[in-house]
């Protein structure tokens, strides 16, 4: 049964065209991998089959009754909602049908016989749904999960905009999972998560009954939970059954064998241009001639979609540091309340460290208090001597209304326009990204717009907050090269295994010193 269809899709913004002519089908229990490089639409496709952005051209036509849950990369959480009242909203439309019951209970009073019958008969429905979907033990389900995700020990009567992007994913995710919708749209689930939470959801997806459809970048997780991919590339979207290494080796062959006949083609028209130039002056080969140039005239001529510029990162380096990059002495690090026991760390010239643990106990803390960005509680970090630090922050400011191209200059006001292109289209953008404002662009081209920064500066130590987040596959794999090959020393805040386990030198797991239990 076919739960969405996609029919003729066609879409761009301004002169930068994203779909043509795109057709998707969406059948009962499909787990779906959405995969294609940063800036190819997977986000606006989730925009467009949820109504959220009306396509230029195309059919977009949902089955009905169905109800969609669409966790979004760019949700916003209101200030003053507790993480209970965001999960409460959950059950939104069963509230609205006690309200609709309270509303039937206050008219009885002054009913007559025939609306009394009728107000009985609808307070028995309401009642039955309620019973059915479990109204009576909202309180209760909404423990059980906030408990699966780490929330509960967080406090549910925290306020949403006081969390960490981890947690505030997390809150999110539960909601979208105490709904319960005939189909999940996850738009880069895993990031911000950590391993534990990671875990837990890919059990949930892997027994999920439902359809889902799931954008992400991290292939152990999309390889364990889907069964299909769709893949966004060259304003096309291509369908493949199996995991996302049988895509790979699948796209491998089609692409080699296309070249192949793309080759063979050329050739062929050559050699008929050629006889044609040869012949057509010629009384006596002039009707052949005009023979080929008819078949040069029909011919569908093979086209090979434009290669995607491939990032290169090379991180600039300063001079030799000191032996000691940082100490700290009983280090204490949090805002209002602690999050960490005394700290007595040190990380030597040349080490690559990589912070692991749960999401809001403190790794992103523990990086600002070494910069000096936020106070310590108590104790004291000393940084070590000719210092020349870069650092990737987790989250980029939402209220930057520049371009990307000022965004750089504005870095390096010394750099032409012609490096500062070079720089940016060495990190994989196109002159249309390059000329683009900066929050128009997806997760990923954003990622890239700040390591253009950190790599043109020239530096001995980089604090890196989550950098993988939103990277495509081939970003992931080139910024991974270019980390191991810096002689400088590294602290990384990472949950992806894969990434870290053979860049790092030392692993510190900071569940061992956090006051926090998540």
């Amino acid at each position: 049964m076919s739960i969405l269809n996609v029919e003729n899709l066609t879409h761009g913004f301004g002169d930068r065209a994203i779909f043509n002519d795109v057709s998707f089908r969406l059948l009962k229990g499909e787990h779906i991998g959405l995969v294609g490089a940063n800036g190819e639409g997977k986000s606006t496709f989730m925009n467009i089959i949820t109504g959220k952005l009306m396509p230029d051209e195309g059919k977009i036509e949902w089955a009905k009754n169905v109800r969609v849950g669409y966790l979004d990369q760019h949700t916003v959480l209101e200030k003053g909602m507790t993480i209970r009242d965001v999960l409460s909203s959950a059950f939104s439309f069963l509230f609205e049908m006690e309200a609709e019951m309270n509303a039937i209970c206050d008219k009885m009073g002054d009913a007559t016989e025939a609306e009394l019958d009728q107000y009985m008969e609808d307070l028995g429905t309401i009642q039955d749904l309620l019973t059915m979907h479990d109204f009576y033990m909202i309180d209760s389900k909404v423990e059980e999960v906030a408990r699966a995700l780490g929330l509960a020990d967080i406090g549910l009567d925290k306020d949403v905009t006081d969390l960490s992007g981890g947690q505030r994913t997390k809150v999110l995710l539960a909601k979208l999972l105490l709904e319960k919708p005939d189909i999940l749209l996850l738009d880069e689930p895993t990031n911000y998560l950590d391993a534990v939470h990671i875990e837990w959801l890919k059990r949930y997806l892997i027994d999920y009954e439902n359809a889902f459809i799931l954008i992400s970048h991290d292939i152990p997780f999309l390889n364990s939970v889907i069964n299909l991919i769709y893949h966004m590339d060259n304003q096309s979207l291509e369908r493949y059954v199996g995991d996302y290494d049988k895509f790979q080796e699948v796209y491998a062959m089609k692409k080699s064998q296309l070249a192949a006949a793309y080759n063979k083609q050329q050739k062929e028209i050559a050699d008929l241009k050629d006889f044609v130039a040869r012949n057509k002056a010629r009384v006596a080969t002039r009707n052949m001639a005009m023979s080929r140039q008819k078949k040069l005239d029909k011919m569908d001529v093979i086209e090979l979609a434009a290669e995607k510029p491939k990032p290169e990162f090379r991180f600039k380096e300063a001079r030799t540091p000191g032996r000691y990059i940082f100490q700290s002495e009983n280090l204490v690090i949090g805002y209002k309340e602690p999050l960490s026991s005394p700290l007595n760390l040190e990380m030597e010239r040349g080490q690559k460290i990589a912070l692991i643990g749960a999401n809001g106990i403190g790794k992103s803390t523990l990086l600002k208090s070494i910069l000096g960005l936020i106070p310590s509680l108590s104790g004291s970090v000393t940084q070590g001597d000719y210092l020349s630090i870069g650092y990737f922050e987790q989250e980029m400011n939402q209220n930057i209304t520049t371009a990307c191209i000022e965004e750089i200059w504005q870095e390096f006001p010394s750099y032409t326009q012609y490096e500062v292109r070079s720089a940016l289209a060495k990190c994989g953008l196109t002159t249309k990204h390059i000329e683009s404002k900066v929050k128009v662009l997806s997760g990923g081209e954003q990622a890239k717009v700040r390591l253009c920064k950190l790599i043109n500066r020239e530096t001995n130590i980089l604090l890196l907050d989550e950098p993988t987040n939103h990277l495509d596959v081939d970003a992931k794999a080139e910024l991974k090269r270019a980390l191991r090959e810096y002689k400088g020393s590294i602290l990384l805040v990472c949950h992806e295994p894969d990434f870290y386990e053979d860049l790092a030198t030392d692993v510190w797991d900071c569940t061992k010193w956090t006051t926090k239990v998540i």
